[in-house]
């Protein structure tokens, strides 16, 4: 009887355990840090992408994102677009990572990268995830549906901030990316732009759209910041 007994026990302690233990948080959502040269690196994981890019104010200064996948204390990003490198596209990269009290630390590929969370898990809206650009109203204002192909636009979303790239990973090119925070309510979306790599002087500018977002589809429409008209419809990359 004892020996069936000690079993029972050593089973029920490994249950509570377990269920008392602290998890760990996910690594949805935006991280920041500011490097030895002052400038500020942000890092957005959303779904199965990121993006990280440096700026100062004013100033943009680099980026680089693609798909990603963590086993344990592993990170490995397999790179799309690189701003400093283009040789690295295509290139899996490995590194270790460490999450503790709302620091994420990356480590494999120099000094270590401390990063601290600025978008909270909990804020959500129905904008959060990536997605991709797939359709556009033309001058005689027809919807055109755009085909897929290696040339993309995508944007990421958290629950306040935003970063869109528009990339084509086959041939290794970029040609451009933004970003910064966003609001939603009542169809109202509203846009500040923290960095712009084709024009600096778009930095600090609020833009607002309207927003018709349903479960898999975003249809935004408003002015950009040179004033074209946008008619814009967005499908949630899965």
């Amino acid at each position: 009887m004892p020996l069936r007994i000690i079993p029972s026990f050593f089973l029920l302690a490994v249950v509570l355990l377990s269920a008392f233990r602290p998890a760990l948080p996910g690594l949805t959502g935006t991280w920041r840090r500011v490097d030895p040269a002052g400038a500020t690196v942000v890092l957005t994981v959303v779904d199965t992408y990121l993006m990280q890019t440096t700026y100062e104010a004013n100033r943009f200064l680099s980026s680089r994102g693609g798909s990603w996948q963590q086993q344990a204390d592993r990170l490995t990003v397999t790179v799309e677009f690189d701003t400093q490198d283009s040789s690295r596209v295509g290139q899996a990269e490995t590194y270790g990572l460490t999450l503790r009290n709302g620091k994420l630390t990356l480590t494999g590929r120099g000094e270590p990268q401390s990063f601290t969370r600025v978008d909270e898990p909990a804020v959500q809206t129905a904008l959060v995830g990536l997605w991709r650009i797939t359709g556009r109203t033309n001058d005689a204002g027809q919807l055109m549906t755009m085909p897929r192909g290696a040339r993309k636009t995508i944007k990421l979303m958290t629950g306040s901030r935003f970063q869109w790239a528009a990339i084509n990973p086959e041939t290794k090119q970029f040609f451009g990316t933004g970003g910064g925070t966003y609001t939603l309510a009542d169809g109202n979306y509203t846009e500040t732009i923290d960095f712009f790599s084709r024009d600096n002087s778009r930095v600090g500018r609020s833009l607002r759209f309207n927003a018709d977002v349903s479960q898999n589809s975003w249809h935004h429409t408003g002015q950009s910041s040179t004033g074209g008209k946008v008619d814009e419809v967005w499908s949630r990359e899965k």
